[in-house]
């Protein structure tokens, strides 16, 4: 299985985003705490739309928590990367081994502390040198397909079941 993790998220729109993701991509969303909003949120649930009811998401009051409940193959998110995401390889990770992309928060990402224990599982998406940054939503979504693309999109439908996979011909 693929995880989602938010190292202290602080907007709850980004959240919800993600949240919408991990459901359509069939991920769980792992929430390491302190959070700046409620689960509650209007802003929140709308962006997550009625799909926030149909993931599963876990809390952790802190990153120690969440390491002793958690294992697997973790990769980390950073401006501060040595390597950069297209080095990123998840076919060397076994069948039965979880995936666990961590993003950090909005304002500061995750903690230097955290990623020199993980140098060689840090990556950075490439872009403009001016650049600071991209969404976290973004982020989530970018790192999520690929993970996904390169393990198979296993479990995930290729075809449209809503309306017909063959509606585009009606």
């Amino acid at each position: 299985m693929i995880h989602i993790v938010l190292y202290e998220p602080e907007k709850p729109d980004n959240t919800g985003n993600i949240m919408r993701t991990c459901m359509a991509f069939n991920m769980r969303l792992h929430i390491i705490e302190p959070i700046t909003f409620s689960l509650d949120d209007k802003h929140l649930k709308r962006a997550g739309m009625d799909y926030i009811d149909k993931m599963i998401f876990n809390t952790y009051k802190n990153y120690d928590e969440f390491l002793e409940n958690e294992h697997g193959h973790f990769v980390f998110f950073s401006r501060y990367g040595l390597k950069t995401f297209d080095e990123c390889d998840f076919t060397d990770v076994k069948d039965d081994e979880d995936i666990y992309l961590i993003f950090g928060k909005e304002s500061t990402g995750i903690p230097k502390e955290i990623l020199k224990k993980h140098l060689d599982e840090v990556y950075r998406f490439p872009m403009r040198e001016d650049a600071r940054s991209l969404n976290l939503s973004n982020c989530v979504a970018i790192a999520s397909y690929e993970c996904l693309r390169q393990t198979g999109f296993k479990g995930l439908s290729r075809v449209e079941v809503i309306k017909g996979a063959d509606w585009i011909l009606k």
